[in-house]
């Protein structure tokens, strides 16, 4: 990552705390490691296009200054009857690309975690109103699913389906890579002009 010039030190973790105000997303660069903690919102195709459309969100789920995460978790409940979150991982964030940034602008999101990167709808979105895109790590959803340490609530459960609902989830460390800053700067956009630039030199 280095060679492209993106700044990235993975043993500098900045940690990332409730209230997501403006002010500490706006300070926040490409190639910073985070740590979150707080509340996640998730979200995955269903309700990014039933948002789009206009649906309106259930009572309870606030997203303004929050995190919405592109993930439809493995949820079964324990002995107790509570729900439990077996895996987290993340969902391939571009298939959202054609709703994400009216949501960012319409429920005032700060940050979106997701895997794979998003285009330039969105960083648009995340420049003009004060978002971030966050890189988590796939293929590690159970160790993921660790740093979540309750299940506030469930929404849309009846509407979508357990794996497309909005889960309300409390995290505690979740480990993120800044893919795309508030400042127009998306590590996904170096490494493919990079790739391109790379590949012209070879033919």
């Amino acid at each position: 990552m280095r060679a492209i010039g993106a700044p990235f030190h993975p043993h500098v973790m900045i940690q990332l705390t409730t209230p997501f105000t403006e002010e500490k997303i706006r300070a926040l660069k490409v190639g910073d490691a985070v740590e979150i903690t707080g509340i996640f919102f998730t979200g995955r195709d269903a309700v990014h296009k039933y948002l789009h459309e206009g649906g309106a969100l259930p009572p309870g789920v606030n997203l303004r200054d929050g995190i919405l995460y592109h993930c439809g978790p493995v949820v079964v409940k324990d002995g107790a009857g509570e729900w439990k979150v077996t895996a987290a991982g993340p969902t391939t964030s571009i298939r959202e690309e054609p709703y994400q940034w009216q949501i960012i602008r319409d429920f005032g999101i700060r940050g979106v975690v997701g895997k794979g990167g998003m285009e330039s709808r969105t960083l648009e979105a995340c420049r003009e109103h004060g978002c971030v895109y966050l890189h988590a790590v796939g293929g590690a959803a159970q160790v993921l699913a660790e740093c979540i340490k309750r299940v506030r609530n469930v929404y849309l459960m009846e509407k979508f389906g357990a794996p497309e609902a909005i889960w309300e989830l409390e995290v505690e460390r979740f480990p993120a890579v800044v893919t795309m800053d508030s400042h127009g700067n998306s590590l996904h956009e170096q490494v493919l002009a990079d790739s391109r630039r790379a590949l012209a030199s070879r033919l």
